[in-house]
């Protein structure tokens, strides 16, 4: 009867163990996550250790102020996949040698994954730079939608989007200019999110900045570089800029993507006034 029992007790365990690992595929990539957040909250707990710099005068004891809160995101980073599928991505993210992550990935479906802690920098921006901003990963938060890049992104997914962008936007107080796409930090680089996504819809939910050319006459002089610098587009590539800023405003122009038109010199001029 204690050998039936042993073998039961065996079973049951193996079992637990096999059900916990097809439920939760990702469960020892879990365990890294909650072990690396560990070790950096051991970090912060401790009162700052006195730095000792030659030919400084040192305190007597350490002093920890009592004025301090957690570092808030200041942007939101828009981008696709460029992977065929949800669980691509989310493996891709759990890879440690990728060196690659994003705070949240949201599917097709509008399934949300939260992978990563708000206030945790993610590495998704690489190198890029928005007005004077050139550390994007140190103030903002990264959203990834499962899309390849060449094909329209579905309405649950975008409502989804809407939904989270709407509780960053609560929670941290990021303003309404600071919800832009890859592309827009990385002219010439990244191209996401594509020409597919819905830009003018997440502006009209305070997502962002759009355009109104009802009434807008350019002038002869319009310096056209320095308004995608006043936008935030790194200009030291105009032809880049100038595709980065009409993959967001002008997704519909997919023959003259690094020229200006009249019309685009319109949009250019308005936004400059509204980000000004």
């Amino acid at each position: 009867m204690r050998v039936f029992a042993g073998s039961l007790l065996f079973a049951i365990t193996i079992s637990a163990f096999v059900y916990s690992c097809a439920h939760n595929p990702y469960a020892k990539t879990n365990k890294l996550y909650k072990k690396q957040a560990k070790k950096y909250a051991k970090n912060l707990q401790p009162v700052p250790a006195t730095i000792y710099l030659d030919s400084a005068i040192m305190p007597a004891y350490a002093v920890g102020t009592t004025n301090f809160d957690l570092r808030r995101p200041n942007f939101v980073i828009i981008h696709h996949t460029a992977q065929n599928s949800c669980e691509q991505t989310l493996k891709t993210f759990t890879l440690q040698r990728t060196k690659v992550s994003a705070h949240y990935v949201i599917c097709k479906d509008g399934t949300i994954h939260h992978m990563l802690n708000d206030y945790l920098r993610a590495w998704q921006a690489g190198i890029s730079k928005w007005g004077n901003f050139t550390d994007i990963n140190s103030s903002s938060i990264g959203i990834e939608l499962d899309n390849n890049g060449s094909e329209p992104f579905p309405e649950t997914q975008i409502t989804s989007l809407i939904k989270l962008l709407d509780t960053l936007k609560k929670n941290y107080a990021i303003p309404t200019p600071n919800f832009i796409g890859h592309a827009d930090i990385a002219p010439g680089r990244k191209v996401d999110p594509s020409a597919y996504f819905p830009w003018h819809t997440l502006a009209q939910r305070g997502f962002g900045l759009w355009y109104d050319t009802t009434a807008v006459v350019v002038p002869d002089h319009f310096d056209a570089p320095q308004a995608l610098r006043i936008i935030g587009y790194n200009i030291k590539d105009t032809l880049a800029a100038i595709r980065s800023f009409k993959l967001h405003f002008v997704p519909q122009d997919t023959v003259m993507i690094r020229t200006l038109t009249y019309d685009d010199k319109k949009i250019l001029l308005d936004l400059s006034r509204r980000y000004q």
